[in-house]
Parts: structure tokens; C-alpha cells; sequence
């Protein structure tokens, strides 16, 4: 049998038996990390469109935007695709998570935040579904009740590419597809991760810690503050 070529693969993915063919598009949380940008490199290869979102976690963290402008690029050369990056200003909310929030949910609230602007991101630019770099069990905000709690605060369905990869899986594709000399590079994309993070999280626990939050407020700021990175100004 002759195997077909990737771009017959990716359309051939995407046809229903009526013969119709919806192309989906995805709105990628977008980290200097080694994670997202496979996860990213994966929904390419399907024939997803992808949008990249980067959180901008503030003074510190500097170095990242470079790095994922340089991991974006680094995508677009080995998939031959075009990927819009928007970068949303996340640091008041971190701010806000110190002040007014239990210090052990601060991940599960930030990656809740991060979905909500990711949502709003999808809205505007009729994206249909969430794109992240979890793997299960990973990360203290990647356990199965975090998980869980952390895509309760959006619609938008969640695609995890990497939730059954080993680490080693993941830093092996990183390295065959060109952003793992990249995502090693000094700098680092959060500060923030307290001591002894929750990793059963409840939502009635995380409802009540972002009840002392001006979410409405917070929602309005990322959706005004999300530009498309040749805009951002920090």
C-alpha cells in the first residue's frame, strides 16, 4: 500500500462521511517550556490551525517572550505553517492570587485564569477548542482533580496532546523537531509556584478563593491587554 503523504493524511483526518470537511483551529497556551510547543507541533501535524497565547508573567520573566517568539518561529520552519501569537499580560493577576487567595491554589487559579483568556482569545478569533501541554501527573497543577477543576472555569473543550507521554517522550520530539535547544535557553516563564501546592483541588475550595477575586474585572483587562505580539508593549 502507498503511503500517503502528510498534508493527504491531515485532510483525510478531517473528512466526515457526508463528505464534508471542517478544519479545526485551536487557540495553544503557548509557554517557554519544552511541553507546549510539541503539543503545538503535534495538532500541526493533524491539520490544526493554531493560534498561540502567551501569559506574560511579568518583570521576571522577560526572557520568555523571547524565547517564544523564537519557539513560534522555530514551529512555523518545521511545519511550514503560520502561527499568530497574541501575548496577554498575566502578571496583575498574580498579584492579585498573593494578595486575596490561599497560597497553596495559586496554580489551580492560574491555570484557570490562563483558560478563560484562552476562551476569550477562541471567541475572537473562531477558534474551536483549547490547546495545552499537560501531561498527567506531571506537574503539581496537572493531577486529575486539578485538571478537572482547572477546565470547570470554561466552555471551550481542552485537547491535551501530551497526557499519556513520558517526559523523556516529550524532550525526545523537542529534540527532533528543534525546540528543545530553544526551550532550555536561560529564563524562566513563572516565579510563582508556591511550596506545597494543592493537588486535589475541590471546587467548592476554588470557588470560594476566587469569590475574593474582581474576576469580571480581571476577564475585562485580559481581553482588552490580548494583542498580537508585534503590538505588546511591556
Amino acid at each position: 500500500m502507498t503511503a500517503l503523504p502528510v498534508h493527504s493524511i491531515a485532510s483525510t483526518f478531517w473528512r466526515c462521511r457526508d463528505g464534508w470537511r471542517k478544519r479545526y483551529r485551536a487557540v495553544a497556551l503557548l509557554s517557554d517550556g519544552i511541553d507546549s510547543p510539541v503539543a503545538v507541533y503535534l495538532m500541526l501535524r493533524k491539520g490544526v490551525d493554531v493560534v498561540a497565547l502567551h501569559m506574560d508573567n511579568g518583570p521576571q520573566a522577560r526572557n520568555a517572550l523571547n524565547k517564544v517568539k523564537l519557539l513560534v518561529r522555530r514551529l512555523e520552519e518545521v511545519t511550514g505553517k503560520k502561527i499568530p501569537l497574541f501575548i496577554t499580560p498575566h502578571y496583575p493577576n498574580h498579584m492579585l492570587f498573593v494578595s486575596r487567595c490561599a497560597i497553596k491554589y495559586h496554580c489551580v487559579l492560574c491555570k484557570r485564569t490562563m483558560l478563560m483568556a484562552a476562551e476569550i482569545l477562541a471567541r475572537r478569533e473562531g477558534a474551536d477548542f483549547a490547546l495545552t501541554g499537560g501531561s498527567l501527573g506531571q506537574v503539581a497543577s496537572q493531577t486529575l482533580k486539578n485538571l478537572r477543576a482547572e477546565e470547570e472555569a470554561v466552555d471551550i473543550p481542552i485537547v491535551r496532546p501530551l497526557i499519556g507521554m513520558d517526559k523523556d517522550d516529550i524532550v525526545g520530539l523537542a529534540r527532533e523537531i528543534g525546540t528543545y535547544d530553544i526551550s532550555i535557553l536561560p529564563g524562566t516563564c513563572c516565579g510563582m509556584v508556591p511550596e506545597h501546592p494543592v493537588t486535589r483541588a475541590r471546587l467548592e475550595d476554588i470557588f470560594e478563593n476566587e469569590g475574593n477575586l474582581p474576576l469580571s474585572e480581571m476577564l475585562e483587562a485580559m481581553a482588552e491587554g490580548t494583542v498580537p505580539a508585534e503590538k505588546y508593549q511591556n
